[in-house]
C-alpha cells in the first residue's frame, strides 16, 4: 500500500511540474520596456573582480580584524 501512494504522489508532482512548465510564458526579456535603461557590460576581468576578488577580500578583512582584536584569548604565563 505504501509503493502505491508513493507511485501516486510521484505522479501527480510530475503532472504537476510538466503542466507548469507547459503553460508558462517566456520571460520575453529581449523587448525593452518604457524607462529601460541597461548598465554598459561588464568585462570579463571586472566581472570577476566585482564577484569573485571584492567578496575574497572583504572575507579576509573581517577575519583579520576579528583575529587581531580578538580579546578572549588568555594571557600566556
Amino acid at each position: 500500500m505504501d509503493k502505491k501512494n508513493a507511485m501516486r504522489a510521484g505522479t501527480v508532482m510530475a503532472g504537476t511540474t510538466l503542466m507548469m512548465l507547459l503553460l508558462s510564458s517566456p520571460a520575453l526579456a529581449l523587448t525593452r520596456d518604457d524607462g529601460d535603461d541597461p548598465a554598459p557590460r561588464l568585462s570579463v576581468v571586472e566581472t570577476l573582480g566585482l564577484f569573485v576578488v571584492a567578496p575574497l577580500v572583504i572575507f579576509l578583512v573581517i577575519a583579520g580584524l576579528v583575529i587581531v582584536l580578538d580579546k578572549s584569548r588568555k594571557p600566556q604565563v
